[in-house]
């Protein structure tokens, strides 16, 4: 483990993305166990692609365009849907104390935050140009070792999305009674999603 590797990694997990911003809706539509759980939503979303980079799925997206493509539409599709139903349900940030203990509200959240990194392919494109960079060739447990730097990237991740989801949930109160601006929060985030999906688009391998 070095220096350079955590900076490195806090420097991506700290840029707002298309993680920060979910966690950052089910922070102000639910409260804060909301956003904790929205951030391990994001967290296990790497898991596939961590696994991709260590079995080689990864040079395989490298490597072909048509790969490569179809999954970054994928994901370009599923964060319009996001913006969609952002604007479509009413209720998407509307507070409800109920609503925010139930178990099934939790797994909904936690697997919308799941897809939204697994249809990200930048994040596997990612994983196989910066992990390799802290393995030294020939290295006897590279695997090993690569695991356990997507470990500290994944610890990163989760505590990084839960500070942002916990400092926007304690602000909560100051908004949620103002039928307005949470109107034009619901359209800003899903006008974030549009953003981040147009990004995703017309970016290139």
């Amino acid at each position: 483990m070095t220096i350079a590797f955590l900076l490195t990694t806090l420097v991506v997990v700290a840029t707002p993305g298309t993680g920060v911003v979910y966690t950052l809706a089910a922070a102000l539509s639910r409260g804060r166990r909301a956003s904790v759980v929205a951030a391990v939503g994001c967290t296990l979303g790497i898991v596939p692609h961590l696994l991709a980079t260590v079995t080689g799925v990864a040079a395989l997206l490298h490597a072909s365009a048509t790969a490569f493509e179809v999954l970054k539409y994928a994901g370009v599709a599923y964060l319009l849907y996001m913006a969609w139903a952002t604007v479509r349900d009413k209720e998407a940030l509307v507070v409800e104390e109920r609503a925010a203990s139930e178990p099934v509200s939790a797994r909904r959240v936690i697997v919308r935050g799941v897809l939204i990194n697994i249809l990200n392919p930048k994040l596997t494109i990612f994983f196989f140009a910066f992990l390799p960079q802290f393995v030294s060739p020939g290295e006897p447990h590279a695997v090993v070792r690569m695991l356990g730097l997507g470990g500290v990237f994944m610890l990163a991740t989760f505590v990084v999305f839960a500070v942002y989801g916990v400092l926007a949930a304690s602000v909560r109160s100051h908004v949620i009674g103002r039928p307005r601006v949470m109107a034009w929060l619901r359209r800003g985030f899903a006008g974030s999603f549009v953003a981040l999906g147009a990004k995703l688009a017309f970016t290139a391998r």
